[in-house]
């Protein structure tokens, strides 16, 4: 379910009218380890208790698999905000996270060449 783009929670304006923490509660801390570069998925089972339409939006935005930052963005809610409504759906079996892969040696020549190849891309 897609946000709203009009009515009572948002104004041209102002913006968001309601405060992010209210999105999740008042709540800071997932209950689920999430990193920026988390990756999280849905699993296609639907939560079995009834959450809010950032929650849907979120599991919208996981039909493949995508990052925690990505999904904030996406959100435009603040990235701790977001890992709490993912940890959120975590927690229901609605989505599942992967942990971002880690280098044994990050300054691998191997790596640092392909960092390197992918911002002369860019530019």
């Amino acid at each position: 379910m897609p946000l709203p783009t009009e009515g009572p929670w948002l104004d041209d304006a102002a913006g968001r009218l309601i405060r992010p923490y209210a999105v999740s509660g008042g709540r800071t801390r997932p209950t689920t380890a999430l990193d920026l570069l988390t990756l999280v998925m849905s699993t296609g089972s639907g939560p079995q208790a009834h959450l809010g339409p950032e929650h849907s939006h979120a599991m919208d935005l996981c039909q493949g698999p995508t990052s925690v930052a990505e999904v904030a963005a996406h959100l435009r809610l603040p990235v701790t905000v977001t890992k709490v409504l993912l940890s959120d759906l975590v927690d229901c079996g609605a989505i599942t996270a992967r942990p971002p892969h880690s280098f044994d040696h990050p300054t691998d020549r191997f790596l640092l060449e392909a960092v390197l190849d992918g911002l002369r891309r860019q530019l």
